[in-house]
């Protein structure tokens, strides 16, 4: 989640996702931002039913996502608003495209394009901060949109045994350098990275594994 004192962004919506939002204040989520449709990433979308009470929520994500989560959950998107299922979360689709410059609140930011094994995805800027999840490769023209980055967080599946569609620490790493970050933080991992504070002494100086509850703090632009 992407929080300053007037407005909530949150990132994906997976099948836990009521048990992580138990730990925070119960107000207004001013947007959801989807990185892709996979069932981990927009699986506990229905789960953010209790915060209709603050009004719609806005689901932003690109062509793709806005295009199949009526498939995926039709009954919170029928084509005739007046006949939503009683009861069912009150949901606003909105496609957004890379590379543009967004604004929900007072929190700008832009969608940044990286491939999940052969599958379009986004990722996301906010001023020095970046959000990048489920990535395999990213072209060299983004690099460009990730300029002035110091803080990331992003995909390390583990430390070793090539995935298809994920990352690997050392890949991970290598993109951070590029990009010049100052710190660090991996997410998406598996169980085979180890212990946490295990894992982390193998990791140079700026680097870290993220865990449930983290909170990070990011000087506005």
């Amino acid at each position: 989640m992407i929080e300053t004192e007037n407005t909530r962004i949150l990132i994906d919506a997976g099948p836990d996702i009521r048990q992580q939002l138990l730990r925070v204040p119960f107000r207004k989520i001013d947007g959801v931002l989807v990185t892709h449709i996979h069932y981990d990433h927009v699986g506990g979308i229905d789960d953010l039913r209790p915060f209709c009470i603050f009004g719609d929520i806005n689901i932003y994500g690109d062509e793709i996502v806005t295009a199949g989560l009526p498939h995926t959950m039709p009954y919170c998107f029928p084509k005739n608003a007046e006949k939503l299922y009683p009861g069912a979360p009150k949901l606003k689709l909105h496609t957004i495209h890379p590379h543009e410059h967004y604004q929900i609140g007072d929190i700008e930011f832009v969608p940044i394009r990286v491939m999940h094994d052969k599958m379009p995805i986004l990722g996301y800027r906010f001023g020095k901060f970046a959000y990048i999840t489920d990535m395999k490769s990213m072209g060299d023209e983004e690099y460009a949109y990730l300029e002035g980055v110091e803080m990331l967080v992003i995909n390390a599946l583990r430390f070793e045994k090539t995935h298809h569609s994920h990352q690997l620490v050392s890949d991970a790493i290598e993109v951070s350098r590029r990009i010049g970050a100052k710190h660090t933080y991996f997410i998406h991992v598996t169980h085979q990275i180890g212990f946490h504070d295990e894992a982390n002494k193998r990791l140079p100086e700026g680097f870290e594994f993220g865990f449930d509850g983290m909170e990070i703090y990011v000087e506005k632009e």
